[in-house]
């Protein structure tokens, strides 16, 4: 039979689950707590400067295109280095070691002795053969020869000039890169404000009708306004995301560092160069000109190489060595001379690669005229952008100085009660085009200020 529960007795048995309980919670709470710890910390946001930026995509692991073309020049400095090696001494050794058999017949000789029962032989061997030897040679006069390294010399500062493009190249994109993050943080500062003006006017419009002054359309008005504003915040955003994400691929970062730009957009505050001074200094700036002034100088090198073909060629050969059955019996040998080589008559080969050298240097001559004209566009329409958008800019700034008198006259009225909400949002909407406005006009600015900057080839100065 069970004994009668004794209401005095102290319950231990529920001590013991308590406690169990207080010891499992200790025990999560201190995993919970070390997990913390071992969180890998996140990445700081680094504030970034245009310099910083550019600097950036120029350095070794930085933009792809700075390395490709750095490896291009390597290689225009290898072909430099094979085209000299045709004027230097080419010196080789050689050792050779044989046994050798010979049929006397096959090399022309036959002996006949008139001796009675005598027959000479017709196989030598086997004999041994050691042959050590140095051997060198040297042209003295070869046109050809000089013309074609002078060719690969100036491919080498055409290679050189198109890697200084390149980092003109690069530092253009970063630029715009760069600009469009700051008209994407601008434009959503711009949309924030926007909806904060649309939270006020809504606000507003609920104390018009509950103090009886304002009606319900009003309020509905309001909150369309509110909700645009929203939308367009949001919309905001993913430009800015994929501005950022832009600019980190020119920059050669990964795509997951976190940036954030020290500076915001300015004002235009230089006055605009004139045509003559920006395309004369073009003409002895741009790298592209450079490198294509020297692939120029080089196809005609190249051409001149091919006429001189048919010259003569005198070249100094020697070779010193020992030869003998064995090392230990061999005898020292030497051969040295000059000789020349007159070119007769090759097939038309000559004449063939004479004509393709032709047509090739007049293709770089239309090629160089050809970007001559093109640079010239380009400042023009530079120049034509660059005083276009500084005077738009002017003109924005004042529209939206404009626009916020509006707005504010127009919430004055409004609260008086003397307007209706129409013209209030009319005023805000007039507001936000005028501060989309400014900001485009300013962005377009900046652009045009890249454009003169690379047009001229001296991107370097857009950080200045």
């Amino acid at each position: 039979m069970r004994k009668p529960r004794n209401d005095g007795d102290f319950p231990f048995w529920r001590l013991w689950v308590i406690g169990q309980w207080i010891v499992l919670a200790a025990l999560l709470l201190f995993v919970a707590y070390t997990l913390r710890g071992q969180e890998a910390p996140r990445e700081a946001v680094q504030r970034v400067t245009l310099s910083e930026a550019i600097h950036r995509a120029l350095a070794p692991d930085g933009n792809a295109r700075v390395a490709i073309v750095k490896e291009i020049a390597a290689q225009a400095k290898a072909r430099s280095a094979q085209a000299r090696a045709d004027l230097l001494p080419n010196l080789d050794g050689a050792v050779s070691q044989s046994s050798q058999t010979r049929n006397l017949q096959a090399l022309g000789i036959n002996l006949a002795i008139p001796l009675p029962g005598f027959e000479p032989p017709r196989f030598v061997g086997p004999f041994n053969v050691f042959d050590a030897r140095i051997s060198a040679t040297q042209q003295l006069f070869s046109i050809s020869a000089v013309r074609r390294y002078q060719s690969a010399r100036e491919g080498l500062d055409a290679a050189r000039a198109e890697e200084e493009h390149a980092r003109q190249v690069v530092t253009m994109l970063v630029a715009k890169a760069y600009f469009a993050v700051q008209r994407a943080e601008a434009q959503l500062a711009a949309a924030e404000a926007t909806l904060a003006l649309a939270n006020e006017l809504e606000a507003l419009a609920n104390q018009q009708k509950t103090a009886g002054t304002g009606i319900a359309l009003d309020v509905t008005r309001a909150s369309v306004q509110r909700s645009v504003a929203e939308q367009a915040r949001l919309a905001r955003e993913t430009e800015l995301t994929a501005a950022r994400l832009q600019l980190l691929r020119v920059m050669g970062e990964g795509l997951d560092a976190r940036v954030r730009l020290a500076e915001k957009m300015q004002p235009p505050l230089d006055d605009v160069p004139t045509l003559a001074s920006a395309l004369s200094a073009a003409l002895g700036e741009r790298a592209d000109l450079r490198g294509q002034e020297a692939r120029t100088e080089g196809a005609r090198l190249l051409l001149a190489s091919a006429k001189w073909e048919r010259a003569p060629m005198v070249a100094a050969f020697g070779d010193y060595g020992a030869s003998g059955n064995t090392p230990n019996r061999s005898l020292a040998t030497r051969a040295v001379g000059v000789t020349a080589r007159i070119p007769l008559f090759d097939g038309g080969r000559r004449d063939a690669r004479r004509a393709e050298a032709a047509a090739k240097a007049r293709e770089e001559e239309i090629r160089t005229h050809d970007l001559k004209q093109q640079i010239e566009l380009d400042l023009r329409l530079a120049l034509d952008a660059l005083s276009s958008s500084r005077s738009q800019v002017l003109v924005a700034m004042e529209a939206f100085q404009q626009s916020e008198l509006e707005l504010e006259q127009a919430r004055r009225r409004y609260q008086a009660g003397v307007s209706s909400s129409l013209e209030i949002t009319r005023a805000q909407t007039s507001v936000e085009q005028a501060r989309v406005a400014q900001i485009d006009a300013l962005f377009r600015y900046q652009l045009a200020r890249v454009d003169f900057a690379f047009a001229s080839g001296r991107a370097e100065t857009i950080v200045q």
